[in-house]
């Protein structure tokens, strides 16, 4: 893999863009608070960027208001599966993210494991169930604890982490109500380390590891956007050659970052930051989307930092954005447009 010297882009060159968010999905408070810290820095860009909510508007109309492009920052189905990235490209409106192929695997935690699988990538053992009855017996399987959650939604919405026969029936019911599909999956007690990467082919690039650090591990919908106790942890703590990406640490190596790296949460209080990861640590394969939410945190309003890279060594700015959440701070699966 090649890191390439980013062009300078005229934003004026770009046209109109269109910043889908909202959308149907379980996920769309995520794609709103996403959506509106991406179109407050493309705008401070100089780029011609307007909203396009999916849920008060046709995908049709991308046309006859002379859209020139789109950037996704729609989340779950209806908006990372695929089908957005089909339609845009039926009408010719070139988009950001993966493409369908890429966008519709990587939504389905099914066919992802199975891939990773096929590709003898290790990845938790798990089991497809259709019933409470084959929920218990996955646990049995699979062993105490174990996860179950929906096949096709992310955030964590609809997912339970249980350890005993008893649980299964609402654990499975509770993930059943987002997707007919459900995922049983073996549990993995460990650290999260996540990346981004940038392009295809020979010119993907790799951003810097992200080590995810949350009180008791529990890295829920709470945590993931609204909690300010979230750690992000740039550099992540690995051994320094396997966060280099030296393939005789034991995985593919990945090239020397470029981007400015990520300025992770509080971790300018060393106290809090937690010790390194163990060198020899096993690496599994467990997730993968076509876009990442926006970290909200708690006091005055959502925040979200620039979507669009600074120069190197400068910090980014936090876009306050307007609160929006339910009183109980969960999201809830709904019928969704066909």
């Amino acid at each position: 893999m090649t890191t390439p010297n980013p062009t300078p882009i005229d934003p004026r060159a770009l046209g109109k863009v269109a910043v889908l968010l909202g959308g149907f999905s379980a996920e769309r408070e995520v794609s709103l608070m996403s959506g509106q810290g991406v179109l407050a820095a493309l705008r401070h860009s100089g780029v011609d960027a307007h909203a396009f909510d999916l849920a008060g508007h046709e995908l049709s109309e991308l046309k006859r208001a002379g859209f020139a492009r789109a950037f996704i920052a729609l989340h779950g189905r209806f908006g990372e599966d695929g089908t957005v990235q089909g339609a845009l490209e039926l009408m010719g409106i070139p988009y950001t993210g993966p493409g369908v192929l890429a966008s519709s695997l990587s939504m389905d935690k099914l066919m992802s494991k199975r891939l990773w699988r096929a590709e003898g990538l290790p990845t938790p053992n798990w089991r497809q169930v259709r019933s409470a009855a084959q929920t218990e017996a996955a646990l049995a399987a699979l062993g105490a604890p174990m996860i179950v959650k929906p096949a096709r939604e992310g955030s964590t919405i609809g997912l339970s982490k249980i350890s005993h026969p008893s649980e299964c029936a609402a654990a499975y019911a509770l993930a059943a109500q987002c997707d007919p599909e459900v995922l049983c999956e073996q549990y993995i007690a460990g650290d999260e380390v996540t990346v981004a990467l940038l392009g295809q082919g020979e010119a993907v690039q790799a951003l810097p590891l992200i080590r995810i650090v949350v009180p008791g591990g529990n890295y829920d919908y709470e945590h993931k956007y609204f909690s300010d106790e979230t750690q992000y942890l740039v550099p992540s703590g690995l051994p320094a050659a396997e966060e280099a990406g030296d393939p005789a640490a034991g995985r593919a190596g990945l090239p020397e970052p470029r981007l400015p790296r990520l300025v992770a949460r509080r971790c300018d209080d060393r106290r809090r930051q937690p010790p390194p990861l163990p060198a020899g640590a096993q690496l599994l394969a467990r997730h993968d989307r076509a876009l990442a939410g926006a970290h909200g945190g708690a006091g005055g309003g959502h925040q979200l930092r620039s979507a669009v890279p600074a120069a190197a060594g400068q910090r980014q700015p936090r876009q306050p954005l307007a609160r929006r959440r339910s009183p109980d701070r969960s999201p809830v699966c709904r019928a969704v447009k066909p």
